[in-house]
């Protein structure tokens, strides 16, 4: 890593919740699909128990109040929309958010959501990814009666949509066999290859619709987050290699899918795959290079490593939250969502194939 991108890496983490936004806009909007690590509140209006609506959760957010993101402030999506100049896109769920709040893009997320339709059921009502992708047509009705078709065109042609599915359809499915029969039904190859499909064809569907751009974040080494860790598999100071193992099938599908879905099928249009495992592979490697010092324990949370219960209600957390990886027992701090999102906007192959968000967003389909 370069001396230039660390200390840009560093301002990034002293400014806390600070979130300086680039002076001239990069993209049109900014279209969000996911789970709780880029949710920002759509389960606040859902009923369902995956929700961040209390305290400690928004700790260090700008008015130190919880707002329905996972985390101890930003997200991810917050530090990639200021590198491309646009605000984080409102929750599709909230009733305000319609009329000029979605120009500059929606946030469709919704945590416990997987790329299958059941995982994370045991949650409550939830936003899947095919959900979502209804919900954006929903948006898109809005945005019609309030342009004309070419401009619409040129609109989505120019706006980056960000994809962040996987986690929850291992760690709220494929891992909870006393709950779901998919590790009974499939080996972790074919449950991969299964998940890889199904995110093809929402893929299609939104490339159908209109979007053009679009970045596919990996799924992270879960068997390192306090959640997995606490369930005591894991070697002390190692990770639960097997949660890590099965998800190489995953992350090697979704690199693969991305040269698919690139290979001129899909005319006037770039994907762009994000390589999440690599990034936070390398924080939880050499923490110290990045100003961590705590990688096996949550920052709030109950039990072993922190990670048995997840943040409670009013439970204090840790006060050096910038020094943890992670947040509570399955979300990183803000301090990690910066990097990673400098990661994907500017980083090199090895963090974003065949290009980085910055280049993508440099792209220009509607001519």
């Amino acid at each position: 890593m370069s001396k230039s991108w660390l200390m840009v890496l560093m301002m990034m983490m002293l400014m806390g919740s600070t979130i300086c936004i680039a002076a001239q806009a990069q993209a049109s909007a900014l279209f969000v699909f996911g789970d709780s690590l880029v949710d920002n509140g759509n389960n606040n209006f859902l009923n369902s128990i995956a929700k961040s609506n209390y305290p400690p959760y928004g700790i260090d957010s700008t008015r130190r109040l919880p707002t329905g993101k996972f985390s101890n402030g930003n997200t991810f999506i917050d530090y990639l929309g200021a590198w491309l100049g646009l605000a984080a896109p409102p929750p599709f769920a909230d009733p305000a958010t319609t009329g000029a709040r979605i120009l500059g893009g929606v946030n469709y997320a919704s945590a416990a959501a997987g790329i299958l339709d059941e995982s994370g059921q045991h949650y409550g009502e939830r936003y899947s990814l095919s959900q979502q992708v209804v919900n954006f047509e929903t948006t898109l009705s809005q945005l019609r009666t309030m342009m004309t078709p070419s401009n619409l065109r040129t609109h989505l042609s120019s706006s980056i949509a960000v994809l962040v599915f996987g986690s929850n359809d291992y760690i709220n499915n494929y891992l909870m066999p006393t709950m779901y029969p998919s590790s009974f039904n499939y080996s972790p190859s074919q449950f991969a290859n299964l998940l890889i499909n199904r995110y093809a064809r929402q893929l299609v569907a939104l490339y159908s619709l209109g979007l053009r751009k679009f970045f596919l974040a990996g799924v992270g080494p879960l068997g390192c987050i306090p959640n997995q860790l606490a369930t005591g598999r894991a070697p002390p100071g190692r990770c639960v290699d097997y949660v890590n193992q099965i998800l190489g099938s995953f992350n090697q599908g979704m690199f693969r899918l991305v040269d698919v879905m690139n290979n001129g099928t899909h005319p006037g249009s770039m994907f762009v795959y994000g390589n999440s495992y690599a990034a936070i592979g390398d924080i939880l490697n050499n923490p110290g290079r990045f100003g961590f010092r705590v990688i096996d324990r949550a920052c709030c949370g109950i039990g072993r490593n922190q990670g048995q219960i997840t943040c409670m209600p009013w439970v204090p957390p840790c006060v050096n939250r910038d020094q943890y990886v992670f947040w509570d027992a399955y979300h990183p701090t803000q301090a990690v969502d910066a990097i990673l999102a400098h990661r994907a906007y500017a980083g090199p192959p090895s963090d974003a194939h065949p290009i980085n968000v910055q280049q993508l967003a440099l792209i220009n389909f509607s001519s």
